[in-house]
């Protein structure tokens, strides 16, 4: 049975999404897509993939390390042509982006 190209599309941006659950900020015991970091996930047809994210603040000690980390691992699933990680600080990230299984993981609820 041959996939669907929509149907292979959505599974890998769903994988992508699963690997971006397994980068931490070291300082905050969630990962970074449950902490609202990531504002995009786009693939492309070409299974090109660009993210956006961003950080808790411009000044965060893992600036230099996470968005190279995050487009490493994006870029190692199969299936992904290239993984682009693209850091924004627009609009900026607060506490409240972050999904309720982080509230509570953080005791913020």
């Amino acid at each position: 049975m041959e996939i669907e190209p929509a149907a292979s599309h959505e599974s890998l941006r769903d994988r992508v999404i699963e690997v971006l659950r397994s980068c931490y900020d070291p300082e905050i015991p969630v990962n970074i897509y449950e902490l609202g970091l990531i504002y995009e996930v786009n693939v492309s047809p070409m299974n090109a993939v660009q993210i956006r994210m961003t950080l808790t603040s411009p000044m965060c000690p893992v600036a230099g390390s996470l968005p190279p980390e995050v487009e490493e691992k994006v870029g190692a699933l199969a299936g992904v042509a290239e993984a682009k990680v693209e850091v924004v600080w627009d609009p900026p990230w607060n506490p409240s982006m972050m999904t309720e299984a982080a509230r509570l993981e953080l005791n913020l609820t």
